[in-house]
């Protein structure tokens, strides 16, 4: 359903995947974002396609239109981070995605994190003092890195808006579209 006004008609959104990313996590919201006017650029380790993982299968596919090495924070208005344990735990494994992430932060930019996706949020060292939704096994990973875990279906904190898990997608999109809609924060002293 398309938002009043086409209301991120000039922002242009970061979804930062890689193969393994849960298929409803990445594809709800890009929808979403598409029909509320954003520009979507996905963003990977490598160029090529990435592949969903659906349930206890592979899913659907999508083109990579970026490369954490070929862009930075200065190019996006807002970041989304899909969950399943297997996006983030290879998102991990490249330190230039934990400064992508950061650079968002310090912009003042909202980021946007789904299940597991927090994990990323966490290794880069930015979950400290906020407060995040994240999978319920995921709570003492979140408390052990100094944020407070919420179990609400979507928490939005300094910046981030993070969901639980994508059976809350209609009010998580809701909130994510929103949040991206303010655009980055003068006080970024907010974010840090």
């Amino acid at each position: 359903m398309p938002f009043e006004n086409n209301i991120l008609h000039d922002r242009k959104i970061a979804i930062l995947a890689v193969d393994g990313f849960d298929e409803s996590q990445l594809f709800s919201p890009k929808k979403a974002l598409e029909a509320a006017g954003a520009e979507v650029v996905i963003v990977s380790l490598n160029k090529g396609r990435i592949k969903s993982w659906e349930k206890d299968h592979w899913g659907k596919s999508i083109e990579v239109d970026a490369t954490v090495n070929d862009c930075n924070a200065d190019e996006f208005d807002g970041l989304l981070i899909p969950g399943f344990d297997l996006n983030p735990q290879m998102l991990l494994l490249d330190k230039k995605v934990s400064d992508f992430v950061k650079d968002f932060v310090y912009d003042g930019k909202s980021i946007v994190s789904i299940c597991h996706g927090t994990k990323v949020l966490i290794n880069s060292g930015i979950a400290k003092g906020k407060m995040l939704a994240a999978w319920p096994a995921m709570k003492k990973e979140v408390l052990n890195s100094g944020a407070k875990w919420r179990d609400d279906e979507v928490v939005t904190h300094k910046g981030i808006i993070s969901t639980r898990c994508p059976d809350e997608s209609p009010s998580f999109n809701k909130k994510m579209i929103e949040g991206f809609a303010i655009g980055p924060k003068v006080n970024r002293t907010l974010f840090q």
